[in-house]
């Protein structure tokens, strides 16, 4: 077992429940455009079903030996800067704060793109190992 996976992995799913009942609770009455609502719960999705996937990982990382800190970087930084900025940019939208808007809007995407690249990478390692 890979104890930093499992902790990953439960920080992910307890913050992603609290932000999925803060956004279908909390912010159903204050935001009208139903669009930023399926971002939030677009974030709050990523972050569960990567909270998933780090317990799982975490449970198996002694039957292969592909589990690295680059990887687990990867991933937990495209969680991070994924959903977490979603997050921000649909509290922005409240206030009307385009400047946040403009400084987190790029990074939503580079937070994807960690995610694909961490996950390929573990994809390349997984099938040319012998596990």
């Amino acid at each position: 077992m890979e104890r930093k996976w499992l902790l990953a992995g439960i920080a992910f799913l307890a913050s992603g429940i609290a932000f999925g009942a803060f956004g279908a609770h909390g912010l159903k009455n204050v935001i009208t455009d139903p669009d930023q609502l399926l971002s939030f719960e677009t974030g709050v999705r990523y972050q569960l079903i990567h909270g998933v996937a780090f317990l799982a990982l975490g449970s198996m990382a002694d039957r292969f030996s592909t589990l690295n800190f680059t990887v687990y970087r990867l991933l937990v930084f495209g969680v991070i800067l994924f959903s977490f900025s979603i997050y921000a940019l649909v509290l922005a939208s409240i206030g009307g704060d385009s400047v946040i808007s403009k400084i987190l809007g790029p990074i939503t995407p580079i937070g994807g793109l960690l995610l694909i690249i961490g996950w390929l990478i573990l994809f390349v390692r997984l099938w040319k190992s012998k596990v």
